[in-house]
Parts: structure tokens; C-alpha cells; sequence
């Protein structure tokens, strides 16, 4: 298994950037939906991504966004990755024409309650990267994890293009044993690296790349 990629996300401040910098992140995301505690404006948006190095992407996440909001926010960080939360349909994410992740709102509980993850992957091929995340009301960030037994990790639908992303609920505590189960190409995690919503532990960040880096080992 090649090493598992890690994005952090719901980033608000420049010191947390910095220290995610550190704890050695692939993808630092920064939430564009209004509702959310970890909301940014596009012009903080540009503040926090000019701090990137060119070896770490952007991702900006969008909850049924208006065309206007998703180019607004693309200006400041033009390099970037959209993440579609919402009920975003394919011709939606692949109108800016820019590399997209879709989000796979996974009931929590009953074994994802019969959510068909080979059809919903199928419906997004085009994406970048299919992230499934626990389903709640807030549309993520809640610190909630769905059953990760729930789908067949092997079949080669999902394996042939290495491109899920296993998030909801994620910590140090457990990302490794979500890698090894469900051998993701990448990991996202928000609640699990905080002190408060948006304020980022940067403790946490780093024993969440060393918990990483030993599912491989």
C-alpha cells in the first residue's frame, strides 16, 4: 500500500496553517459555507493559502454554492481543489472546470443504511476524488464516523483508481486502523485535530501524521 495522502481542514488561522505545514498536510482546507463555525471569506481564504508552499494544494469546500460564491473564492486561490458537500449534481462540480472531490454523505449507523457507494462512485467518475464523510445536519466537522465496515473496501470498482478519501469522525486515535481497513488514498480530518471549532491543536496534527504514517508500517 502506497503512503496515504492527509488533508487538514477548517483552517481559520495563519499559525495553524503553519503548524500544518509542519505536520507535513498534502491538502489544507478552508470552508467557503456560510453556516459553518470554520467559515472564511474568500479574501481570508487568500490570505491563509498564500502561506502554502507549492507542494500543498488548496481545497475549498462548498455546500450548494452559487456559481458566483465557487468563483469568487477560486480568484484568491486559483490552484485549488473544490470539494462538493452538498447535493451538487456532476455537470455543477465540473462547470469551473477545475480538479473536484465529491462528498459522500454516509448514513451513520444500520451499516450505512444501504448507501450504494459503487453507484455514487460511478455517478462521479469524472471527480479527482470521492470523500465519504458521516451525515449530519451540519454537513461535516461533527466529529461523527460511519460504519467503515459497511462497504466492500476490495471490490475493484473502488480500487482500481485509488482515489477515496475516508473522513468523518477521524483522530489519531483511529486513523490508523481506518487505513488499514478501508486502504483510502487519502484521509481528511477537522474535529479531530482541534481545541475549538476552527482552532487548530497542532499536537494533534502531528500525532495524526505519525498515526498515518504507522498504518504503513
Amino acid at each position: 500500500m502506497s503512503s496515504t495522502r492527509i488533508k487538514l481542514c477548517g483552517f481559520t488561522r495563519e499559525i495553524d496553517v503553519e503548524n500544518a505545514i509542519e505536520a507535513g498536510a498534502d491538502f489544507i482546507g478552508f470552508v467557503c459555507y456560510a453556516k459553518s463555525p470554520r467559515f472564511v471569506t474568500p479574501e481570508r481564504i487568500g490570505q491563509l493559502a498564500a502561506i502554502l508552499p507549492s507542494h500543498i494544494t488548496p481545497v475549498l469546500l462548498f455546500v450548494n454554492a452559487p456559481a458566483s460564491e465557487v468563483t469568487a473564492a477560486l480568484a484568491q486561490a486559483p490552484g485549488a481543489v473544490l470539494q462538493f458537500h452538498g447535493e451538487e449534481s456532476l455537470s455543477d462540480c465540473e462547470r469551473f472546470g477545475q480538479p473536484f472531490w465529491k462528498v459522500a454523505r454516509v448514513p451513520v449507523g444500520n451499516g450505512a443504511a444501504g448507501f450504494d457507494l459503487l453507484q455514487f462512485n460511478q455517478q462521479y467518475r469524472p471527480a479527482q476524488a470521492i470523500l465519504l464523510d458521516a451525515k449530519i445536519d451540519a454537513y461535516g466537522g461533527g466529529g461523527h464516523s460511519f460504519d467503515w465496515t459497511a462497504f466492500p473496501w476490495s471490490h475493484p470498482e473502488l480500487n482500481a483508481n485509488h482515489r477515496l478519501v475516508l473522513s468523518g469522525g477521524l483522530n489519531p486515535a483511529n486513523v490508523t486502523d481506518g487505513i488499514r481497513l478501508a486502504r483510502p488514498w487519502a484521509v481528511d480530518v477537522s474535529s479531530g485535530i482541534e481545541q475549538s471549532k476552527g482552532i487548530k491543536d497542532r499536537t494533534l496534527m502531528l500525532d495524526f501524521y505519525q498515526a498515518v504514517r504507522s498504518a504503513h508500517t
